[in-house]
């Protein structure tokens, strides 16, 4: 499976953007994920099946959809904070459960990357 992630960039706070993820096949589950520097990869949104799953800092500011005719994934998120920052990962998978769904190792396919830069 191949993810081509784009709609990244430079905003400034309280902006919003829509990051897009093209998959080269339809998969059970997808999320996306960002990294900061010096941090650890943390989940932020994803389905699997027909739930949706938010982290909690986007609840209320984010939201994920998907055109299935396309294979893309789509997260718009709203009222960007600088604490925003990071490179935002698309990751798919046939294989995650519910109970892991939040976990990076579940995930065996994953795009190249976004970089979302909120400014303050």
């Amino acid at each position: 499976v191949q993810l081509v992630e784009s709609g990244g960039g430079l905003v400034q706070a309280g902006g919003s953007l829509r990051l897009s993820c093209a998959a080269s096949e339809r998969t059970n589950a997808m999320a996306w994920f960002r990294q900061a520097p010096g941090k650890e990869r943390e989940f932020v949104v994803g389905f699997k099946g027909g739930s949706t799953y938010y982290a909690d800092f986007l609840k209320g500011r984010g939201t994920i959809s998907r055109d299935n005719a396309k294979n893309t994934v789509y997260l718009q998120m709203n009222n960007l904070k600088p604490e925003d920052t990071a490179v935002y990962y698309c990751a798919a998978s046939n294989s995650v459960i519910t109970s892991t769904v939040r976990l990076s190792r579940s995930y065996a396919h994953w795009g190249q990357g976004t970089q979302v830069t909120v400014s303050s």
